[in-house]
């Protein structure tokens, strides 16, 4: 495809940063707009999503420079150009990693945020894929299926043949992942990470599988096993161990810490009945944390 779009002056617009910065914004504001659903202070949201991009990055780039150590200690050159080369696992965890960072220094209930921020990570998936797409990078296998794209003038991918497109594929799984609280819940949580472990497992186990039909090379490895490949065996459990721990919960029926704008308050009780988050929002909102009973579900 086409990287560079367009130029304004000396300042030119590649299709992969676009991308990015469309998504990191998509992201935002997609948390924002569910943060009223889970009584969150979207002042907290926009901090948080801050601290979630620079540790993207940052673990993005430094997974990238693991992965080609090996070139690097032979070509320690390859360290000039910081623009290129990034790993989206590294993202992920780095990510994860500045988000608890900064909640625990802002002391803000982690597993809250964790579940809010993840779909929304996948969302901006969602428009990376698109960058790469666009700039050729992660490209697939050759292919004789119809369902093929073919690049004509890539600085990454091989042109000229067809290709498994690899970076569609991921696009849209980013974009479905997005919806992994309404259709994969139904619209019910059932305790705090469980969203978040739902989507360590959906994006762990798909891209496990979607790596078998990529076709660039400059990935590492560990064994037979590409280094994502590697790292999703990981964050699989992660997620499954997540998902286990908030059926775990409910099932022991303790009392349960719930946080709104007023306040937090702990049922030392079963709920009478599964509520959605949204209605424990809305209680939340028009009670103080001294009067809420169980008569208010």
């Amino acid at each position: 495809m086409k990287n560079e779009l367009f130029s304004i002056g000396p300042i030119t617009i590649y299709g992969y940063g676009l991308m990015i910065a469309i998504g990191v914004l998509a992201a935002y504001f997609s948390a924002t707009y569910r943060s009223k659903k889970y009584a969150l202070d979207p002042d907290k949201v926009f901090y948080v999503t801050v601290w979630v991009v620079i540790g993207g990055f940052g673990g993005a780039k430094l997974l990238y420079l693991i992965t080609q150590l090996p070139a690097i200690l032979k070509d320690p050159s390859l360290l000039k150009d910081a623009r290129n080369g990034f790993v989206v696992y590294g993202g992920i965890i780095g990510g994860i990693l500045a988000a608890w960072l900064y909640c625990k220094v802002a002391k803000l209930k982690f597993m809250k945020y964790f579940d809010l921020v993840m779909p929304s990570v996948a969302l901006a998936q969602g428009f990376g894929r698109i960058g790469c797409f666009l700039a050729g990078c992660c490209y697939g296998k050759e292919t004789n299926s119809a369902f093929h794209i073919i690049f004509h003038d890539s600085a990454y991918a091989p042109n000229n043949v067809p290709l498994i497109p690899t970076q569609l594929i991921s696009s849209w799984a980013g974009f479905s992942e997005l919806h992994l609280p309404d259709v994969g819940l139904q619209g019910k949580k059932k305790g705090d990470g469980q969203v978040a472990g739902l989507y360590l497992v959906c994006y762990s186990v798909g891209r496990f599988v979607l790596e078998f039909f990529r076709g660039d090379l400059e990935r590492g490895n560990v064994g037979s096993l590409s280094t994502s490949q590697f790292i999703a065996i990981f964050t699989a459990i992660a997620g499954v161990v997540l998902i286990f721990m908030v059926w775990k919960e409910k099932g022991t029926g303790t009392g349960k810490e719930y946080t709104g704008r007023k306040g937090c308050v702990t049922i030392q009780q079963p709920l009478p009945h599964e509520v959605s988050w949204h209605e424990y929002a809305k209680i939340l909102r028009h009670t103080s944390k001294n009067d809420i009973t169980e008569g208010d579900f």
